[in-house]
């Protein structure tokens, strides 16, 4: 039986009409019509949909269970197949599962303590899109984020970065280290800072490097103690943090 007479029939068999079914899978009463009528096919997650809310396993819903004089199936599904696959733990908290993964080819959302999934939520998430206190994405946001575009409140690591620490190709932040580099303290190849900046081109009031534009400047390759980077440092900026200050004398 081809997939339009398999969805005619089990339709009737539960007693809905075309809206009715629609309204179960989150499609319109002109899309089940199409499908029941030939004209169009259902993508494969609303194709799990149907599978799921009729009890029945894809192939049997498709036709592949029977075959045609000549052996072929006779339904040919027209697209590839595409894999999915979910957990959900038992245990949550606040209606939130402990884990949720839920990844395959296609749109799958995860919401967990840890999530993972295509776009996943969560304590800690990794996915394509990504968000959490801890997140891992080509595209992520978090607390700690770590993705191919990554915004971290605390740390950010990503080919672009923007987060209180970030490192990454094209870093943004309170202190950036990144081939572009651009904070309030910046390291790189280009660094461009409000106050300190290292890095082969260095733009900021003070700035080490081999080509420097600034008010106090120092030039890789003289001689110069780190006593008077420290100096300059405390001169200009006398708040600074330690760290910061023995960072950029290591550096130069």
């Amino acid at each position: 039986m081809n997939f339009d007479e398999q969805l005619i029939q089990l339709r009737k068999q539960k007693g809905l009409s075309q809206e009715q079914l629609g309204e179960q899978i989150g499609v319109s009463r002109q899309t089940i019509s199409k499908w029941e009528l030939g004209d169009t096919t259902p993508e494969m997650e609303k194709l799990i949909m149907l599978g799921d809310f009729f009890d029945i396993s894809i192939d049997k819903l498709i036709g592949h269970s029977s075959a045609d004089p000549n052996g072929s199936p006779a339904y040919a599904y027209p697209y590839p197949y595409r894999w999915h696959y979910e957990y959900k733990s038992k245990r949550s908290i606040r209606g939130i599962p402990l884990v949720h993964i839920n990844i395959g080819h296609g749109v799958f959302k995860a919401k967990g303590l840890i999530a993972v999934g295509n776009i996943s939520r969560g304590l800690i998430s990794a996915g394509l899109i990504s968000s959490g206190a801890l997140s891992f994405g080509a595209l992520s946001a978090g607390i700690i984020s770590i993705g191919g575009a990554s915004l971290g409140m605390l740390l950010s690591l990503g080919g672009l970065a923007v987060g209180t620490i970030a490192a990454g190709g094209l870093a943004l932040g309170v202190l950036a280290f990144g081939g572009g580099a651009f904070g309030i303290y910046a390291v790189g190849g280009a660094a461009i800072a409000q106050k300190i900046a290292y890095g082969g081109y260095a733009s900021a009031p003070i700035a080490i490097g081999n080509t420097v534009n600034g008010q106090i400047t120092f030039l890789t390759g003289q001689t110069h103690s780190s006593a008077e980077i420290r100096n300059a440092i405390l001169s200009l900026y006398p708040k600074t943090w330690d760290f910061i200050v023995n960072l950029f004398r290591s550096l130069a």
